[in-house]
């Protein structure tokens, strides 16, 4: 019996070792299918990957407000960018950014979204931009609300979407907190979650879009893989596992924002509750704007743009 525990110690090992050499071959492939598309910022704090497309001085739209678009969780820069620069480009200056952890930006192990708002008036000022219009997505909502409170003179709007920005009481999935967990998620990010999660890509993106279609290869227009990578995952369960914690005490300051602020979101949403979020931005920004669209999940983005840039207009104004 003894020698069966041993031998089944040692064959766990092997696996282990195995696993890991598989994903460090495998993180080099998807960086290779998905490299960087635009730049990195250098800034005391940490840098930022972006894109940012300025319209050229003196074109039609030149003198507007900057668009600063922030991602939610297990996503990057890529997941706006699709859905909004197309139409925009050629008519207004905007910015995307990975957010820390994500995509290309690095991450320090103890930063909120906060900090990252404070990352992205870095950003702002390394490239000269005043004030910006900003659109959040999810989790990616309580960097910008963080922004709205701390930052009010470079606001001139907010426009939140399916946001995430509220204490909840059910908790996370387990393995947010697993992949969070100092050693064992190390170890568990390290061999695991990149087999698994390229398994569960395309159901994962059908449950996020649920009950709308998903976009037409979104996947990997997104590069949804780069977030299976272990450092990336490691920082995405750190966001969403400690998110509630951050929300409960600052939450209680987005009375502070005064700036336009709209809110959208989906009465299908079934991966953060409108009457949480979406219903508690209305009630604690004086003034906000709540549109609540019909038979719409996570992603208005994607199911109703057009709606989202009439926000952006609104709030620009």
């Amino acid at each position: 019996m003894r020698t069966f525990f041993l031998l089944s110690f040692l064959l766990i090992i092997v696996v282990l070792i195995a696993l890991a050499i598989w994903t460090r071959f495998q993180v080099s492939a998807i960086k290779a299918q998905h490299p960087p598309t635009g730049l990195l910022s250098g800034m005391a704090d940490g840098n930022l990957h972006y894109r940012y497309h300025a319209m050229p001085e003196g074109q039609a739209g030149a003198d507007q407000l900057v668009v600063l678009f922030v991602h939610g969780a297990t996503g990057n820069l890529l997941d706006p960018y699709n859905a909004f620069a197309p139409v925009l480009k050629d008519k207004r200056s905007i910015l995307f950014v990975d957010r820390p952890g994500h995509g290309y930006s690095p991450r320090n192990a103890s930063e909120t979204p906060a900090a990252h708002a404070r990352r992205y008036v870095q950003l702002l000022d390394s490239l000269k931009i005043d004030k910006v219009v900003l659109v959040g997505h999810s989790l990616g909502s309580a960097s910008v609300a963080a922004f709205g409170v701390l930052f009010p003179e470079r606001v001139q709007g907010l426009v939140f979407l399916a946001p995430a920005t509220h204490p909840w009481t059910t908790g996370v999935d387990w393995y947010y907190d697993l992949a969070s967990t100092p050693g064992l998620g190390w170890l568990f990010t390290e061999t695991l979650t990149l087999p698994v999660g390229l398994g569960r890509v395309d159901s994962g993106v059908v449950s996020v879009f649920d009950p709308n279609p998903v976009a037409p290869g979104y996947a990997e227009k997104a590069a949804i893989e780069l977030v299976f990578r272990p450092a990336s995952f490691r920082a995405n369960s750190r966001d969403v596992a400690g998110l509630n914690a951050f929300v409960l005490e600052f939450s209680k300051r987005y009375s502070e924002i005064k700036a336009p602020t709209v809110v959208i979101t989906g009465d299908k949403d079934d991966v953060v509750a409108p009457s949480i979020h979406s219903v508690g931005l209305e009630r604690d920004i004086e003034g906000a704007e709540l549109i609540v669209l019909p038979g719409v999940g996570h992603k208005p983005d994607y199911a109703a743009p057009d709606t989202v840039l009439e926000a952006i207009e609104r709030v620009s104004k």
